[in-house]
């Protein structure tokens, strides 16, 4: 099996396939069973002696006002398509703007007011026993309240340190996905020469393997330009957002590994990967075609699907697939996990934020009705732009989400 075709499966949502488009896939369920507040963004100026000052801001996209005064008639600053709307997340988006130096330290006191407000709940909650009838249903209700707002701050502050990692590498995130005059949409600066330096050599050779699969017999030919499914890209970026989160997760095992010497034999891997990629691509394996797990519309991608070679087709021998490959059931199952809820409700409103909030039909055969679907015109180098910001923002979220957790426990597993 390959990397790019692991199940992710998140203890909160159903299982997510990285290859497949479902009913079930994150991003699909963005216009179904998930609802997001249509709130007014609001940006915070410069605190002065530890007072947030609010002033109205824009309405899409993280946004802060650059300047001292809430009266400031300067542009704002879009720095991340995603609107952060809880007074936290506020705070440290102005603090990211005018600031940037003093975010790890903002965090820290972030995350020390989140543990203090969450221990008094707890101890509230115990002296709530006592209630009885309508207070301990109130009381109940109260705590539950407080729990939500801790759990969107604590997303926010997930997304602001995401957002600082692309800005420390200098590279903007892209934008709101909207046509230029000409119909284009990937009008974005080139960053892939950027973006290939913060992965490992093993994980990058993985990623490599990830675009083949996606843009089959372009990947050499990325100045053509074609109208692509709207939903169906936003499905690949999700994808690609979960499969850079556990390419992140497996290669930092298998980094550790390697220094500690402790890896298999080099060349029993190549050969056993080699005759894994034949058997992959050979027609006829004992394998149900209609079971085989491919990329997210790649089939729809103009100029026919993954390539005449199969589904082993470009997918080059390395020595982090062959690694993975090796797992045993339960590792690898274990690894394909998303560990938080809040983790996974980042990739559904980071992708809703970039790519809009699509409209879905569900067939009475469970199928989606994409006849409302909108059309894009994007370029196949456009398209692996994408494809390289999304798996590195899953390799930054699995950085975050472990940093945090280690000073504000929130992973259940």
């Amino acid at each position: 099996m390959d990397l790019a075709a692991t199940a992710i499966r998140s203890p909160v949502t159903p299982s997510i396939i990285l290859g497949r488009p479902t009913s079930r896939s994150c991003f699909a369920r963005f216009g179904s069973n998930v609802r997001f507040s249509g709130k007014l963004c609001t940006s915070v100026s410069i605190p002065k002696q530890g007072h947030k000052k609010l002033s109205a801001g824009s309405r899409r996209g993280l946004v802060v006002r650059a300047a001292a005064s809430p009266d400031s008639s300067e542009p704002s600053n879009k720095i991340a398509p995603l609107q952060l709307e809880s007074p936290t997340g506020q705070f440290l988006s102005q603090i990211l703007i005018n600031h940037p130096h003093l975010v790890p330290a903002a965090v820290e006191q972030q995350l020390e007011q989140l543990q203090t407000d969450r221990d008094a709940d707890a101890d509230k909650q115990k002296e709530d026993l006592s209630a009885s009838g309508t207070d301990l249903v109130l009381y109940r209700r109260i705590a539950e309240v407080k729990s939500n707002e801790r759990r969107k701050a604590l997303e926010e502050i997930l997304y602001t340190l995401v957002v600082q990692k692309f800005m420390n590498a200098n590279i903007s995130l892209i934008p709101s996905i909207t046509p230029d005059p000409s119909g284009r949409v990937d009008s974005w600066p080139d960053d892939d020469g950027k973006l290939q330096q913060l992965h490992s050599d093993e994980a990058y050779e993985m990623i490599q393997n990830h675009l083949a699969l996606i843009l089959g017999n372009r990947v050499g030919d990325l100045t053509s330009v074609a109208q692509i499914s709207k939903l169906r890209v936003g499905q690949v970026y999700a994808a690609s957002v979960m499969y850079g989160y556990f390419l992140k997760r497996v290669d930092q095992r298998f980094q550790l590994e390697k220094t500690m010497k402790v890896l298999p034999n080099t060349a029993e891997e190549e050969n056993s990967l080699h005759q894994t990629i034949i058997d992959d691509a050979r027609p006829g394996s004992g394998e149900d075609p209609s079971q085989m797990m491919s990329h997210p519309e790649v089939s729809t991608w103009p100029g026919g699907g993954i390539s005449p070679g199969g589904f082993g087709y470009g997918i080059k021998a390395t020595r982090l697939r062959n690694y993975v490959m090796s797992f045993d059931g339960e590792t690898l199952q274990r690894c394909a996990t998303i560990r938080s809820k809040e983790v996974v409700n980042i990739i559904e409103k980071h992708t809703e934020a970039l790519f809009g909030r699509p409209e879905i039909v569900i067939t009475p055969e469970g199928a989606i009705d994409s006849s409302k679907d909108e059309n894009i015109k994007i370029s196949f180098g456009g398209l692996k732009r994408l494809v390289l910001e999304a798996v590195t923002f899953g390799s930054f979220l699995w950085d975050v989400e472990s940093y945090v957790d280690s000073r504000y426990h929130f992973v259940l597993n």
